[in-house]
């Protein structure tokens, strides 16, 4: 037992002073005609939550995430599987997510590591099994290993190429073995440093190849679930090709790979591409690729991928409206893809930590769904846009009118009326009403 401070995480209530319980996750209550924990299906992150120890550029780790084994053995490896799957019950996580290289160490030859991974997703998935803990999604870490120092679909060698191919469909094997939902492609290293040396519509194209034969390979096998591309626009690489969810979601369409990959979005990496978490969840969404999230927070005073654990209940509201709008997530769900802060280095912080980021969204879940009901925002927007339900508007969104017509019917006007007040002031008050109001 890691754990052993506490037995279950429970709902207690927004008065409640215990530290683990919930003051606002209360994963029975039905809302839009959903259980809580429907709206809201967590999953653990295996890097961060079992792996990141606090190390950051100026220092070495401040947390002890060895539980009770020497780090980079398969015993570690078996001791985090026992460590995560206690978490996950004690908090009523359902999902976890990973990547290859969380699960084992890394060995010098692939075959090893593959071994390796094959052993301790055998007792992954034992322990699924035995809790009814379920894979959200499954990646390849194609970033952290030297031989991905430019790029792992992007690279300039042939060879390397052949070895990201290789984890992905080892990756692919290990997410379908475990039942996983979804495969996701974050291009940390897809991008570049300098256009001085590279040939970045050759890379693009290479990128595309590959998406390509893992879904060939992903079909082949058995994975019905969803491809996802994780959007960030810069760090490690100064040029990262996937910008944001408009750029990736061109790139898809462009090559073919539509039909297959959604977008995994993450709040942190929206701040970075000088966007809002709603904006990149809005953009996903009406073009039918809203996939998974990424649930966490950047700090706009330092520009870089803190993976905060999300406390802005605004953000979350904001977030869980776009969801609730666009009908939920389907296969996805909200992965934890977040790290106590360097101090927070106990077993009790992680736990904290969850209970911070789950009630955040519970309460921005309960918030958004008070927003819909309200009807503010869609009468609002309805009747601003109403010009075009009748009239010379109707005939321009039904394709029945020219240029000629429109411009007809403007020298018919003379001058342009006044389009109407956005009235942002009065919504953003009457959103303030609905979230703190009594």
């Amino acid at each position: 037992m890691y754990f052993d401070f506490v037995d279950k995480v429970n709902y207690e209530g927004p008065k409640s002073k215990n530290p683990f319980a919930f003051k606002f996750y209360d994963s029975e209550r039905i809302v839009m005609g959903k259980a809580m924990k429907e709206h809201l299906p967590f999953a653990m992150a295996w890097w961060h939550n079992l792996g990141a120890a606090g190390t950051d550029m100026f220092g070495r780790d401040t947390a002890d995430k060895s539980f009770g084994a020497e780090k980079a053995t398969m015993a570690h490896a078996k001791a985090k599987v026992d460590a995560g799957f206690e978490f996950m019950q004690k908090l009523g996580v359902e999902y976890f997510c990973f990547h290859d290289v969380d699960l084992v160490p890394e060995a010098e030859d692939i075959n090893e590591t593959n071994a390796r991974l094959d052993k301790i997703s055998d007792y992954i998935l034992e322990k699924m099994n035995a809790t009814g803990i379920k894979c959200l999604w499954g990646t390849a870490n194609m970033f952290s290993n030297p031989r991905f120092m430019n790029g792992a679909g992007s690279t300039n060698s042939a060879d390397v190429y052949c070895f990201a191919a290789a984890q992905i469909k080892k990756a692919l094997d290990i997410t379908v073995k475990l039942g996983g939902k979804g495969y996701v492609f974050w291009g940390g290293r897809e991008g570049y440093e300098t256009l001085l040396n590279t040939d970045v519509k050759f890379e693009q194209e290479n990128i595309a190849r590959l998406m390509k034969m893992a879904v060939t390979y992903g079909r082949s096998i058995g994975f019905e679930g969803d491809f996802y591309i994780e959007p960030k626009p810069k760090e490690p690489m100064k040029h990262q090709y996937d910008f944001d969810a408009a750029t990736a979601i061109g790139f898809l369409r462009q090559y073919g790979l539509d039909k297959d990959f959604k977008m995994n979005i993450e709040a942190n990496h929206a701040l970075l591409a000088g966007h809002t978490f709603e904006h990149e969840l809005r953009i996903s969404a009406i073009n039918g690729m809203l996939g998974s999230i990424d649930a966490n927070q950047g700090d706009p005073v330092l520009d870089w991928d803190t993976d905060e654990f999300p406390f802005d209940v605004y953000s979350a509201t904001m977030c869980m409206y776009e969801v609730l709008k666009a009908g939920g997530l389907g296969n996805g769900g909200l992965n934890f893809d977040a790290k106590n802060r360097r101090p927070s280095n106990t077993a009790e912080d992680m736990v904290q930590a969850f209970i911070l980021g789950m009630d955040t969204f519970a309460l921005g879940l309960l918030k958004a769904a008070a927003i819909i009901e309200d009807g503010t925002l869609d009468g609002f927007k309805k009747e601003r846009y109403s010009s075009f339900e009748n009239g010379i508007g109707k005939k321009i969104v039904d394709g029945e009118t020219s240029l000629e017509e429109l411009s007809a019917y403007a020298c018919s006007l003379g001058k342009c009326t006044d389009p109407g007040s956005g009235k942002q002031e009065y919504i953003q008050s009457a959103i303030n009403g609905i979230m703190f109001g009594e």
